[in-house]
């Protein structure tokens, strides 16, 4: 109970009006406490976290030094996964799939893998902590077409130009009803990229999957590809790989002495020529994935940009489109066609940050500018006027290819405006901009470009209300002071989660899964039993999680489940009732105070939520409040208050209001009012009309047969017990849904 002085109330508070309203009565009780709280400093107005917490259960755990990657989980439940470019002195990148488990149909409690688990517990380094996981195929090992899994082999020669350790995306493609044999297809995360096809089939008797072929693809119809990273399924059945491009800047692709120059060189011994830097950076498509022999095909029309995955929406229009790197662009692309991204609209985020900076909480309104539209054919028409250019074509502080000004003057006709004050707004003769520079373009015509280490972007029709995004480090221009983006560092990372409106278009980003928290100090810096550097996201059918990490921040990389904690819907109706207000002692002098047996009641009260009910008085006629009484900490229904009130002669209201507890202490004055009681009495021997106490007995203003004899057994009560309003029921002023 908060103690208060009864003069400091009635001078705060009175009005000299009588509130005849249950609403005015409780807006004038919340702005009370404001008032209260500052003047007694009471810690009531901090904000407590209280209830559930959201699950976060590990359940793989990697080699030292490997990358979770290859998330996926087929319509039957089966969950692929890899470990990437492990410690290579005692491994090798592995290929591989939990058994036992149906990921679609998860039980209430999903068992943890033990964080003492260590590398040496099983023989690849592997843990998982529910099913059993199964290697299908490892760098090195031998296909069936003598090619070695992960080598990258020369469209030109035939020649094995490197080795990858680093399988990324997987996508298995059934060919048979019931998906019990398929080809499971892995990109290969290299400059040059490789995408391996590997042919298996479910064995019931040994319950595992058994390898029946595989083969590395010739990528030669695409030129090859560049850093093959995480990618998706259409809902049409196409896998979407995603090219990676970590290249800012495109006139230091021919530069001999960039210090990013090996993977062009590389990329040179596959071909037998120097590469055309804008045939890379792109999402490519495999159709005919059910065959030996898929056809590839790079969609121009999605921008060139460091791809993390695309991300398909039901309507089979609608991508959301990730870019990793640093100063990097949130992308969505519309079709013109359902199931056919070969023509369509190329969009850029616009964010608008929320009035805050704890980079936790806030989150992000989003707008869309419109770059282009175009088509596979106009723009591969554009990329073939770059082809021959070679490191012999590089003059130092010249451009080989599209110039900043160029973008400059795409984007000032693009907006009419001088964006460079030069004077002159430029002209571009066509839109090639904007899908081949896209992340420079976006960011000249005002989107927002501060974006650190953008990883999957994800969503599921089945769990159909939000997109997901991670990111797996809160830090440079993202928390610099300056754009768009400003928000507090974490270094641990974060996974968003994105609202939709119509038409699946995505209008809010907020914080869902919070990495951390952050030692700087320690050998690791990021706690163990909390996510680090979310990079692969899954949503399941039920809507939980599945966060992969690539961080150095764990000693070991983990797969996490996350699971939302959701308060049960309870059908409730909290009722908060007056059981008696009854006078227990008759005064003697007019000047005296009565005294008054209070007791309220509490019933329907939902499970694991605690309340806090208020009891106030009212002088009616003057307005002055007598008194106000905490009730905290109520938990059950059937919990009873008893109080006793002194009050002098005169008319009163006593007001009973129900709270959540939390909900009070969030803000007192938008606190939402759960049940009322308003009991209105005559104290003393007087009578009360309009809220005005008089000794003398109006008996002109009774009807005959009306009039009440005096009862002298009931102190307290005046003749004119007709006109005293006592009721018990609680009135629902408002209901939280």
């Amino acid at each position: 109970m908060i103690p208060l002085q009864i003069q400091l109330l009635g001078n705060v508070f009175a009005t000299h009006l009588r509130v005849t309203t249950m609403r005015a009565n409780t807006v004038l009780i919340l702005i009370s406490i404001c008032l209260l709280l500052g003047l007694s400093g009471s810690p009531l107005v901090e904000a407590q976290s209280q209830g559930e917490e959201d699950e976060m259960i590990r359940i793989i755990m990697l080699p030292p030094e490997a990358e979770v990657t290859g998330m996926y989980v087929d319509e039957h439940g089966r969950f692929f996964v890899n470990a990437m470019h492990p410690d290579e002195d005692q491994y090798n990148a592995t290929i591989g799939v939990i058994t036992g488990v149906d990921w679609n149909n998860l039980p209430d409690v999903v068992p943890e893998l033990d964080a003492s688990s260590k590398a040496g517990d099983v023989w690849h380094g592997i843990r998982t902590g529910y099913g059993q996981y199964q290697v299908l195929l490892q760098t090195g090992d031998t296909l069936s077409d003598g090619q070695l899994a992960g080598g990258i082999y020369s469209i030109a020669d035939g020649q094995q130009i490197l080795l990858s350790q680093k399988p990324d995306f997987n996508a298995f493609i059934p060919t048979n009803q019931d998906g019990t044999s398929g080809f499971l297809y892995t990109a290969w995360e290299d400059r040059p990229a490789g995408i391996s096809q590997l042919e298996i089939q479910w064995n019931p008797n040994s319950d595992q999957w058994d390898v029946l072929g595989g083969q590395m693809l010739n990528l030669s119809t695409i030129n090859g590809g560049w850093v093959l990273c995480f990618g998706t399924v259409s809902p049409w059945g196409s896998p979407l790989f995603s090219e990676e491009l970590y290249f800012d800047d495109t006139e230091d692709w021919n530069n001999q002495n960039y210090r990013y120059h090996q993977g062009q060189q590389l990329l040179a011994s596959y071909l037998g020529t120097y590469p055309n830097p804008y045939d890379y950076g792109f999402i490519v498509e495999m159709e005919d994935s059910d065959t030996n022999n898929p056809n590839l095909v790079r969609q121009y029309t999605m921008g060139r940009y460091s791809h993390e995955n695309a991300q398909v929406m039901p309507d089979n229009k609608t991508v959301y489109l990730s870019d990793d790197g640093y100063d990097t662009v949130l992308y969505k692309f519309i079709a013109d066609t359902p199931g056919d991204l070969t023509k369509g609209t190329l969009y850029a985020a616009k964010l608008i940050q929320d009035a805050t900076r704890d980079s936790s909480t806030t989150g992000f309104d989003v707008e869309w500018i419109e770059l282009a539209s175009s088509s596979n054919a106009e723009i591969s028409s554009w990329i073939d006027d770059y082809d021959g250019i070679s490191t012999t074509d590089y003059v130092n502080g010249e451009n080989s290819y599209i110039t900043d000004q160029e973008i400059n003057d795409w984007a000032e006709d693009r907006l009419n405006q001088d964006l460079n004050d030069d004077g002159i707004i430029g002209y571009a003769l066509d839109d090639r901009v904007a899908f081949l520079e896209t992340r420079k373009a976006a960011a000249a015509i005002g989107a927002t470009d501060e974006w650190n280490k953008m990883e999957g972007v994800v969503f599921n029709p089945n769990a159909p209300e939000y997109v997901y995004l991670a990111m797996s480090n809160i830090d440079r221009a993202m928390t610099d002071g300056q754009g768009d983006i400003d928000v507090s560092d974490n270094f641990c990372g974060i996974v968003y989660r994105m609202t939709m409106v119509d038409e699946w278009s995505i209008a809010r980003i907020d914080p869902v899964i919070i990495g951390g928290p952050y030692t700087s100090s320690a050998q690791y810096e990021c706690d163990n039993n909390n996510l680090a550097g979310p990079d692969n996201l899954l949503v399941l059918n039920d809507g939980s999680i599945l966060v992969g990490e690539d961080t150095r921040k764990h000693e070991y990389n983990t797969v996490w489940l996350w699971r939302e904690y959701i308060a049960p819907v309870v059908d409730v109706d909290e009722e908060i009732q007056v059981n008696y207000l009854r006078p227990s002692a008759t005064p003697t002098n007019l000047n005296s105070s009565w005294t008054y047996e209070y007791q309220a009641e509490v019933n329907d009260l939902a499970q694991d939520t605690t309340y806090t009910a208020i009891v106030v008085a009212k002088n009616l006629s003057s307005g002055e409040w007598s008194g106000i009484w905490w009730w905290e900490d109520i938990k059950a229904s059937g919990e009873q208050y008893n109080l006793a009130i002194a009050l002098n002669r005169g008319c009163y209201s006593i007001d009973t209001t129900l709270y959540e507890e939390q909900d009070l202490r969030a803000d007192p004055t938008s606190a939402i009012v759960l049940s009322m009681n308003q009991t209105e009495i005559v104290v003393g021997d007087g009578t009360c009309l309009n809220g005005v106490y008089t000794e003398a007995i109006l008996e002109e203003v009774m009807d005959a047969d009306e009039r009440v004899e005096k009862s002298e057994s009931t102190p307290g009560f005046g003749i004119l017990t007709a006109i005293v309003a006592l009721s018990l029921s609680a009135i629902v002023v408002s209901r939280k849904q």
